[in-house]
């Protein structure tokens, strides 16, 4: 029985996967952006990472949902590109930008590879954050109030490893002149996507429950200590790119599905493990002003997670937003012209 099952959601997952193969065309448009190759790029970024989730179950108390919130940290980013190389160094700014005694202190790895072969391009992103607060949690917890409304837990873990590949059915959509630093689009380009996704992600407490001890039952579930998910799959999608009046936006959206192995640690250490699908949702944005001397971004992504064990559901964004701005200069040329 669990063999079958198996077989009929691989199935279902290989049907998103290749049905919008019959849709897509190959595109003959001429070149659509330009690219300054022979420009020194620098530029730095400023902007934040976040990761929050939410549990939603049958609680006590009449609680349904639990949100768990991460405090931000700024990040400013230097870098530079030129040809093919390209270096970005991101320092985290001192401090917090929430208040620590309301939203405690969260650390916080990201680290990623982004590269492109021909009409693909692969993002690799290790991401981990480590203290969380439970928001509002005086609406059941005595020991706090509406000055001091969260549940700070800064042994609460959220991690997530993700290999990424989009496969564009255009030539003309070219990663590094969406992204804007070296390069930017001249006219309008829309086209099909593929993007195969393989995940590793998951949330812990150590050896403590997630779910605070006065809204658990007596099920494993809601006393689990860490909710791990392992999932592949496929997602269909669509992407706009334009710049009018040296204004440039470019939209990423699609929609699908992953083959998922969940698994929960119960009270006595054991873990208990399920087989899923669930939805995956690709959605991204970047727009600004380029010239070819200057430029000004906003980039956004958002990296959406979610796995359902019997009642419990269990959704997680991870996301980011910056904003970069930068120049891309002229080599000197010697007396000579060289």
């Amino acid at each position: 029985m669990i063999l079958l099952l198996l077989d009929v959601k691989i199935y279902l997952i290989l049907f998103v996967f290749l049905l919008p193969l019959n849709l897509l065309s190959q595109s003959k448009d001429s070149t659509a952006y330009t690219l300054y190759q022979k420009r020194v790029v620098l530029y730095a970024d400023l902007g934040f990472n976040s990761a929050p989730f939410s549990l939603k179950d049958n609680y006590n108390l009449g609680v349904k949902k639990i949100k768990y919130k991460n405090n931000i940290r700024a990040v400013l980013g230097i870098g530079l590109a030129y040809k093919w190389f390209a270096f970005r160094l991101g320092l985290p700014i001192p401090g917090q930008i929430k208040s620590i005694s309301r939203f405690g202190k969260t650390n916080y790895y990201d680290l990623g590879v982004k590269f492109s072969v021909k009409q693909i391009f692969i993002d690799i992103d290790f991401r981990y954050y480590n203290g969380y607060v439970i928001k509002g949690e005086y609406k059941w917890n005595d020991k706090l109030n509406e000055l001091n409304p969260n549940g700070i837990y800064p042994s609460i873990t959220s991690f997530s490893t993700s290999i990424n590949s989009w496969y564009f059915n255009s030539k003309n959509l070219n990663m590094r002149a969406v992204f804007g630093k070296v390069g930017h689009y001249e006219k309008p380009i829309h086209t099909w996507y593929i993007k195969s996704s393989v995940n590793l992600f998951g949330i812990s407490n150590g050896v403590s429950s997630i779910v605070p001890a006065e809204l658990s039952d007596s099920t494993d579930r809601q006393k689990t200590s860490s909710i791990v998910a392992f999932d592949f799959g496929a997602i269909p999608g669509y992407t706009y790119v334009n710049r009018v009046n040296n204004w440039q936006f470019a939209l990423f959206g699609g929609l699908g599905g992953v083959v998922q192995v969940q698994s929960y640690k119960k009270q006595d250490g054991e873990s208990k493990g399920a087989l899923g699908l669930a939805p995956r949702i690709d959605l991204r944005f970047i727009g600004g002003y380029s010239k070819p001397k200057y430029f000004i971004l906003l980039a956004t992504d958002f990296d959406i997670k979610s796995l359902k064990i019997e009642r419990l559901s269990y959704n997680q964004s991870f996301y980011n937003i910056r904003l970069i701005t930068g120049v891309r200069l002229l080599k000197r040329k010697n007396k000579k012209g060289i």
